[in-house]
């Protein structure tokens, strides 16, 4: 697999709330930082943040890019239950086949098109 494959393996697993593919695709050392969480841990991440996906109504990855060897560059949109529309960049680690971090940076909302 590529390294953009494991990491659209990733949101998709997010999606369906597969925990059992999300631990075949995180490092052991992976972490999660956000606006919201700074540099979470692999057991937090799956404990406060993996479990929110039936916030979301629908979700589309918009650019998936390889950075270098080893990063790529997710830009994506989300509707929420709510109505609310944004729009979300992330730049996730692939290490030996396996997610090993994630920087998300949250965008603002945006209008219905």
């Amino acid at each position: 697999m590529s390294n953009i494959d494991i990491v659209r393996a990733g949101f998709a697993a997010y999606l369906a709330q597969d925990r059992h593919a999300i631990d075949r695709l995180l490092a052991d050392d992976f972490v999660f930082t956000s606006p919201q969480d700074d540099h979470i841990d692999r057991a937090t991440f799956l404990e406060v943040c993996f479990p929110t996906a039936d916030r979301l109504r629908h979700q589309e990855i918009l650019d998936m890019v390889e950075i270098d060897d080893e990063q790529v560059y997710v830009r994506y949109e989300y509707e929420l239950t709510t109505g609310e529309r944004h729009r979300n960049v992330e730049v996730q680690t692939v290490r030996n086949c396996r997610i090993s971090e994630a920087q998300v940076y949250f965008g603002g909302r945006f209008p219905r098109e």
